[in-house]
């Protein structure tokens, strides 16, 4: 069983950054999928970002250019860094765990979850 834990998320202006960290409680890291999720209200959980073992990145189109997800295997760590906000990306923002990609491969997220971590961007 992994443990994974949330960090950073807060209430940001359109425009402004925010970045998100994720530690995971297990001894190989390295061989996980990560990915970022979120869920806004009323709203299906959807896919922001994700890293392979081999640190190939995936990215929901309205975010490329703007988030960038990346790992610190010895850390056992995945952040979302997130620059020029918008309303839109409002919600609350999970982070995934799949053991060598084996789950995310089918375009389906890991069996790990963190608890979440609300980001709110308005004026």
């Amino acid at each position: 069983q992994v443990q994974l834990v949330e960090s950073g998320g807060g209430l940001v202006q359109p425009g402004g950054s925010l970045s998100l960290s994720c530690t995971a409680s297990t001894r190989i890291f390295s061989i996980y999928t990560m990915g970022w999720y979120r869920q806004a209200p009323g709203k299906q959980r959807e896919l922001v970002a994700q890293i392979t073992s081999g640190d190939n990145t995936n990215y929901k189109n309205s975010v490329k250019g703007r988030f960038t997800i990346s790992r610190d295997n010895a850390n056992n760590t995945v952040y979302l860094q997130m620059n020029t906000l918008k309303p839109e990306d409002t919600a609350v923002y999970y982070c995934n765990a799949d053991p060598w990609g084996i789950r995310t491969t089918k375009n389906q997220p890991g069996d790990y979850w963190g608890q979440g971590t609300q980001v709110t961007v308005s004026s």
